[in-house]
């Protein structure tokens, strides 16, 4: 993978162009021994290129609108272009009205001068967080393909895309992990940014309480970038902000449990290299988090929400959803009004308590899962899928219950299973948390930036 910021400096020096960098992109896709099938719902090969001459031939006349013009980006299938259905990865809304506009963000990109190459695969309705899909198929981890192991979700197809070099960067969505969980279950970074800096409207939703739009890409800096254009923003002048003296705080509450051999090597390796720069490092009690699972028993706001928005169409054709995505859609049908009532009260008395916790500290640092990827095979039966994929939602969905920036970054060894290092900000604090990230990457796995 290469970072955003080589490819600007290529484009620009005129070692190469985007329709080079496009071709070889759609190469990689059509290559009948990859996952092109399988990552993308819907390639755009004639627009692409097209895009792409015309932002080469802009570029020879001193026109490039942002450091993204002339790169290719890959969009989750949950965001609405003009005269496309939005299918959202299910076979449920193939008669559906097509999208009249962009969403803002699809726009924003456009306007940035992105080449966007097509609809990246995802969960049915962005339920659940292994990145199966028993409709379209599930593209394979770019890590030990030969095994089939996960990708993560629900933003599947959008790792794979930027693991495999069909897109530089993409665009996921993260309303519990999904945008945090493929990124580091396929080695790269990805940014859950503050929910309200971004809009949502004309992507589909799955709770509209959590639901954010963030990026995966191959670094913290692209993520940076690409959170710029996605927030409506100037491209951010981040500088990497110095560990000596920086305070990290490590939950001893939930996020450290279960941790297998990998993840618990790669995070205390991580630690050390962080405290050996002058970061401090402590752990702090946070019995908070503790109560998370309890709390979301019953899927918490993403199944109430979901619920509320598919209950007609599971009455009529329940039968064509992944079964697996609507059993966990129907836990909200449990939902009482005084429940959800319940939920908003329970979520503003632990963002309050969680910020006077975490106010003497720069961030919350843990990692982002408890586990590596597993195999596709693994979670082919209902049990093992639901036991996992409960698992792999554990960490994220906290920076999503309390309202918080994250960033997820690799902090693996090369060679590898990937690993991902969780860095948790305050709300609206995302720039701070893009600096310290910068310094963070540099530090926990500088061969891997």
């Amino acid at each position: 993978m290469r970072s955003l910021a080589e490819l600007a400096t290529e484009l620009d020096a005129g070692r190469t162009t985007s329709v080079k960098l496009t071709e070889a992109a759609l190469a990689r896709i059509d290559d009948p021994a990859g996952e092109g099938a399988r990552t993308f719902m819907k390639v755009y090969h004639q627009a692409a290129m097209d895009s792409a001459l015309a932002s080469d031939q802009a570029r020879a006349h001193g026109a490039v609108p942002s450091p993204m013009a002339g790169i290719p980006f890959s969009i989750k299938d949950l965001c609405d272009v003009a005269g496309e259905i939005t299918l959202a990865g299910s076979i449920v809304r193939q008669d559906a009205e097509p999208a009249a506009r962009d969403a803002p963000v699809v726009a924003r990109l456009r306007a940035a001068g992105a080449i966007i190459m097509g609809r990246t695969n995802m969960v049915e309705f962005a339920m659940g967080a292994l990145g199966t899909n028993a409709h379209y198929g599930t593209p394979k981890n770019p890590y030990d393909r030969a095994t089939g192991r996960v990708p993560g979700g629900s933003s599947s197809g959008a790792a794979v895309s930027v693991g495999d070099g069909m897109a530089a960067a993409a665009l996921g969505t993260d309303t519990a992990g999904s945008v945090r969980i493929p990124a580091a279950l396929c080695g790269m970074a990805g940014f859950k940014p503050t929910a309200r800096r971004i809009p949502t409207d004309g992507i589909y939703p799955l709770s509209r309480t959590l639901d954010s739009v963030g990026p995966l890409a191959p670094t913290v800096g692209c993520c940076a970038l690409v959170d710029a254009v996605f927030a409506g923003e100037a491209p951010p002048n981040l500088t990497a902000m110095p560990l000596r003296g920086l305070r990290f705080a490590v939950p001893k509450h939930l996020v450290l449990d279960d941790m297998d051999q990998s993840v618990a090597g790669a995070f205390e390796r991580s630690l050390s290299k962080l405290s050996a720069a002058g970061a401090l490092i402590s752990h702090i009690n946070f019995p908070e988090l503790a109560r998370m699972p309890v709390i979301n028993r019953i899927g918490g706001f993403s199944t109430a929400e979901a619920f509320t928005l598919h209950r007609e169409v599971l009455d009529r054709a329940g039968n064509q959803y992944d079964q697996n995505v609507a059993a966990r859609i129907r836990l909200g049908e449990a939902w009482t009004a005084a429940d959800y009532i319940d939920l908003i009260d329970i979520r503003a008395d632990m963002i309050s308590t969680a910020n006077e916790r975490s106010a003497p500290y720069d961030a919350l640092i843990m990692p982002t899962l408890p586990v590596i990827a597993c195999a596709i095979d693994d979670v082919a039966e209902t049990e093992a899928w639901v036991a996992m994929n409960r698992l792999l939602l554990r960490n994220t969905l906290v920076s999503n219950f309390l309202d918080r920036c994250a960033l997820t970054l690799p902090c693996h060894d090369q060679g590898e299973a990937p690993v991902g290092l969780s860095l948790v900000g305050e709300a609206s604090e995302d720039r701070r948390l893009l600096e310290i990230g910068l310094a963070v990457e540099a530090c926990v796995a500088p061969d891997l930036v």
